[in-house]
C-alpha cells in the first residue's frame, strides 16, 4: 500500500492536458501513443451470465421478471415496496472481477450490488454490501455507496482511500461531478463498468471513470460475495438490466 498510494495519487493528478516534453522545453515529445481509450462493448475474456431467462436469478416474482431479453423490476403504485429488495445472482460469488452491463431506470434509485451478502434476518432478498448506485436525477449515480453498511464510500469525481478504523477519505479528485453527470443517460441506457480487484473497487460509465476507492478497512470490507440489482422502495419506479457479463480474475 505504501508504494502503490503515491503513485495512483500521481496518476489522479496529473492534468489530462499534460504531455511529455521534449529536454530544454522544445515541445511535446514524438513517440509511441500513449494508452488506448476504454472500450465499454469488448466482451473479450466475458462470460454472459444472463441467457434472457430468469435460470440463475433469484428475486421476488411479484416485482422481477423477464420482457423481451430484459431483466426488470418494477413496483406500481397499486403495489408498492415496503423495503428496498434485490434480484440475486446464484451463479456464483465473485471475488476479483469484472462486471459489465446496461441499465435504465424510469424513476427513484437502484444499484447493482456486488461483494455483498444476504440479511434473512431483515427479510428474504435482502442485501448488503458494496452497490454501484444508480438514481434517476443522476445525483448519485456512479458513486460507491454500501448498503446497510458503512454509507457513502467515495462520491462521484472521488477517489478515495479507507483506513482500518477510519471514515473513508478523498485522496485524489478525478473529473469534475457536473462533467461526469453530463455524460449519463437519463431514461435510457446507460453501461456500467464495475471493477473489482484487491482492495480496489472501481465504478466506470459510459467509458468514464466516475469512482475508485482503495477500501484498507479489512473489518468492513468485503473481498468476495454476491451480485445483485436493486428495486428501491418508495415511489413506484421500473429498473431494466441488459447484456450482463462476468470475467473473473
Amino acid at each position: 500500500m505504501k508504494t502503490i498510494l503515491p503513485i495512483l495519487l500521481f496518476a489522479l493528478t496529473i492534468p489530462a492536458t499534460a504531455q511529455p516534453q521534449r529536454p530544454g522545453g522544445q515541445g511535446p515529445r514524438r513517440g509511441p501513443a500513449g494508452p488506448d481509450a476504454l472500450v465499454m462493448d469488448d466482451q473479450t475474456g466475458f462470460e454472459p451470465i444472463f441467457d434472457g431467462t430468469m435460470k440463475d436469478w433469484d428475486g421476488d416474482p411479484g416485482f422481477w421478471r423477464v420482457d423481451a431479453g430484459v431483466l426488470v423490476g418494477e413496483s406500481t403504485k397499486e403495489k408498492p415496496l415496503a423495503r428496498n429488495t434485490f434480484l440475486i445472482w446464484r451463479g456464483g460469488k465473485p471475488a476479483d472481477f469484472e462486471l459489465k452491463l446496461q441499465y435504465r431506470i424510469n424513476s427513484t434509485n437502484s444499484g447493482v450490488q456486488y461483494r455483498s451478502v444476504e440479511m434473512p434476518e431483515v427479510g428474504q432478498w435482502v442485501m448488503k454490501g458494496y452497490q454501484a448506485d444508480i438514481d434517476f436525477q443522476n445525483t448519485y449515480t456512479g458513486q460507491l455507496y454500501e448498503e446497510r453498511g458503512r454509507g457513502f464510500l467515495a462520491m462521484r469525481g472521488q477517489s478515495t482511500w479507507i483506513e482500518p478504523g477510519k471514515k473513508s477519505r478523498v485522496i485524489a479528485n478525478l473529473k469534475a461531478n457536473e462533467d461526469l453527470k453530463g455524460g449519463i443517460k437519463i431514461n435510457d441506457w446507460n453501461t456500467l463498468h464495475i471493477i473489482a480487484r484487491g482492495n480496489m473497487l472501481a465504478h466506470i460509465l459510459n467509458g468514464q471513470l466516475m469512482s475508485l476507492t482503495l477500501d484498507d478497512d479489512s473489518a468492513n470490507s468485503a473481498s468476495a460475495g454476491l451480485i445483485g440489482f436493486q428495486l428501491h422502495m418508495g415511489p413506484p419506479m421500473k429498473a431494466e438490466f441488459r447484456n450482463i457479463w462476468l470475467k473473473k480474475r
